[in-house]
């Protein structure tokens, strides 16, 4: 049984069972069966699936760990953790967010105006916000009324001119300010995608001399005990640990400094986010080399080390991991609509009574061919495809010779791959892809897997039934875009094996785990296709509800948008029918038709419209 790298990425929250996806909690439900019941409802297409749950086990696992941890060090300073919005800011997880983190004080992020008012506005009252990002002087007002309002708020300086600008708001406040820390710029950097995120050149971050002035602008204008919180980012998605520890001893020694040059009240070091989420399916190509708890035993006992050796007190740490709390909670589930494999079957070779001379020898050696002589004929095959395919380009053979050609070259690599299936032939692995089954599956690529086109970030899929059957298909993935980029390859690195199913007579779906990170909030209207249908799923002792159902955008609301007004959009297409049709009835069905159509969403159906429908319409 392929188990698709559950073991490696699941982290016991997914489990196989009578050959389905489950559920790995209380009445362990098969995804399957929440689909089924989800399409009993009217919504089909693609489906993105949330299980607050996980969130809930992520940020507990999160705080326990560094809580066991701290009190194996006796580390005096406290564990805090925020939520950057940027990762995910959808309704559907941003409000169960907040509740299932109240019991831990866990706070929210925000980069931007309209994610600090998003902080403002759910974030607990005392739980922590810390807003990072340039600013300009609205944000920073909107930072002095978040404090005013009562929320625990800390203002990180990316440039000495956002510091004067706090500096020239203290007086419209009556005395309160909100928190202030620095955002520094490490000479240490990440690894990777995102290494420039930190590092001497990196877009954020006050240098040595600007944090020397920022302190002298704080005494000088009384401001010096608001001084809270030094933070500092080296990437996203960190695999390894060296370059964190590497980071942890600079930015230590900076606060232990900074201490000493008059921060009395200065308590907190921000780490930023960047832990990291396993994605590999492959046992042979992990993606982090480090777990939470080992993470957390290299952050407690570097600051320690650092604190005692300066002779300050030990910080307060804070975290903004925003990946490794969102990523497991959410599971997109996209339809099969088509498979293009149907074109090289043996029912579809047109052999003609007097056949080219090697065509004749392909069908011998698909006929002929033996576990003992596989391999050999495999290799004469492609020799054979290569020759004719060049006498079809000089016109000695015709198109259904061509055609013939492609069909049993096909069945031979097939029948091969079969005959040596127990057979470790690194050499059939490499040709998986020349008989690979395409799969279209009814998404956007560009719309609910963005990292995917854009860096190249796999995420683990797997079919969520016939688990307990044999997968011989070397699979692609298409979505429904009319973009070539919207294809996830075979890669003989990281190979995916599917079914060969009969779609007339059953439903196939497949699963991509670890997408409520980043995807949603950067997913990109490409062909104007519109966020999947979502929905949340509480799962009991005995079975599960499905809530917060928020379908997708429909074809009006998706144009409206982007700037298009829907009653000029219906109007111009009904006096268009109206111009173009004579008689009352079929104008009037016309419309009734197009209006369905703008009414439904953009993704694909698999149902035909049946002759009712145009009676009813008449």
């Amino acid at each position: 049984m392929n188990r698709y790298g559950i073991d490696i990425w699941g982290k016991r929250y997914f489990e196989i069972d009578n050959g389905k996806v489950i559920v790995n909690h209380k009445s362990k439900p098969a995804i399957i069966d929440i689909v089924k019941k989800v399409r009993e409802k009217g919504l089909s297409g693609p489906l993105l699936m949330r299980f607050p749950h996980l969130v809930q086990k992520q940020i507990s696992f999160l705080y326990d760990t560094f809580s066991k941890v701290q009190k194996e060090f006796d580390y005096k300073g406290s564990f805090n953790a925020v939520f950057p919005l940027k990762v995910n800011q959808y309704p559907g997880f941003v409000k169960n967010l907040v509740k299932l983190g109240k019991r831990y004080n866990y706070g929210l992020e925000a980069g931007s105006k309209p994610e600090l008012i998003l902080a403002m506005t759910y974030n607990n009252i005392g739980a922590p916000i810390t807003v990072n990002g340039f600013k300009d002087n609205e944000m920073i007002v909107l930072g002095f009324l978040a404090a005013k309002m009562g929320h625990n708020i800390t203002l990180t300086i990316e440039g000495i001119n956002e510091l004067e600008s706090i500096v020239e708001n203290v007086k419209n406040f009556d005395g309160i300010v909100p928190n202030i820390g620095l955002r520094i710029r490490l000479h240490s950097s990440g690894i990777g995608i995102w290494a420039k995120s930190g590092g001497i050149n990196s877009k954020f971050g006050l240098t040595s001399s600007e944090l020397i002035s920022a302190i002298e602008i704080l005494k000088k204008n009384s401001l010096l005990s608001s001084f809270k919180m030094i933070h500092f980012h080296i990437g996203s998605q960190i695999e390894d640990i060296a370059p964190l520890k590497k980071a942890l001893r600079e930015a230590g020694n900076i606060f232990a400094e900074l201490k000493k040059m008059g921060a009395k009240n200065l308590t907190s070091i921000n780490l930023g986010g960047g832990l990291a989420v396993e994605y590999s399916q492959n046992e042979d190509s992990y993606h982090k080399n480090y777990s939470l708890e080992e993470y957390a035993n290299d952050v407690v006992y570097l600051l320690q080390d650092i604190a005692k050796r300066k002779n300050v007190d030990e910080p307060d740490i804070f975290i903004e991991s925003g990946r490794y709390i969102a990523a497991p909670h959410a599971v997109l589930i996209a339809p099969v609509l088509e498979l293009f494999s149907k074109e090289y079957t043996q029912k579809l070779l047109r052999l003609k009574e007097k056949n080219p001379p090697l065509v004749s020898e392909l069908y011998d050696l698909y006929k002929d061919m033996n576990k003992k002589n596989a391999l050999e004929f495999l290799h004469d095959s492609l020799d054979h495809m290569e020759s004719l395919l060049t006498l079809f380009d000089l016109g000695y053979i015709d198109l259904e010779d061509r055609s013939n050609t492609e069909i049993l070259v096909n069945l031979i690599i097939e029948k091969a791959i079969k005959l040596l299936k127990d057979k470790n032939h690194k050499e059939l692995l490499s040709i998986q892809d020349r008989v690979q089954e395409k799969y279209l599956l009814n998404f956007s690529l560009f719309q609910s897997l963005p990292d995917n086109w854009g860096l190249k970030q796999n995420f683990p899929v797997m079919p969520l039934s016939k688990l307990d059957e044999a997968n011989k298909r070397s699979a692609s993935l298409w979505d429904i875009t009319c973009d070539s980029d919207g294809e996830i390859s075979f890669d003989i690195k990281n190979p995916l094996f599917l079914h060969d199913v009969n779609l007339e007579e059953e439903d196939y779906f497949l699963a991509f785990f670890l997408v409520g990170a980043y995807q949603e909030t950067m997913g990109m209207r490409h062909n104007l296709f519109a966020h999947p249908t979502e929905v949340s799923i509480e799962i009991s002792e005995d079975s599960f509800d499905i809530d917060n159902i928020v379908e997708s955008n429909n074809i009006l609301q998706i144009l409206n948008e982007i700037g298009y007004s829907k009653n000029e959009v219906i109007n111009i297409i009904n006096e268009k029918i109206e111009n173009s049709l004579k008689e009352k009835k079929e104008i009037e069905m016309t419309k009734d038709m197009v209006e369905i159509f703008l009414k439904d969403n953009g993704y694909l159906k698999t149902d035909i419209i049946q002759p009712d429908f145009f009676k009813e319409n008449k």
